[in-house]
C-alpha cells in the first residue's frame, strides 16, 4: 500500500508541474471590456482557431487538471483510510 501512495505522489507532482507549466505558456486575454463592443472579427484566422497553440493549451490544460484533480481525491482517500 505504500508504494502505491509513493506512486500516486508521484504523479500528482508531475501533474502539478506539468498545470503550472501549460498554464504559464498561455497567452492572457487582454481583451478586457473591449471585447463586449465587437472587438472580435470574422477573419481568416479566427476561423481557424480550433487549430492555434493557445486552444491545443487550453484542451491540454483541461486534461492535466481533470488528472490532478483525480489524483488528490485518490490520495486523499488512501490517507485518510490509514
Amino acid at each position: 500500500m505504500d508504494t502505491l501512495k509513493i506512486i500516486l505522489l508521484i504523479m500528482q507532482i508531475i501533474s502539478c508541474v506539468a498545470l503550472t507549466i501549460i498554464v504559464l505558456f498561455q497567452n492572457g486575454k487582454e481583451g478586457g471590456m473591449s471585447a463586449l463592443t465587437g472587438g472580435s472579427s470574422d477573419t481568416y484566422m479566427g476561423k481557424n482557431k480550433a487549430a492555434t497553440l493557445d486552444a491545443k493549451l487550453a484542451r491540454i490544460t483541461k486534461w492535466v487538471a481533470a488528472v490532478f484533480v483525480l489524483l488528490t481525491l485518490f490520495v486523499s482517500m488512501l490517507y485518510t483510510a490509514s
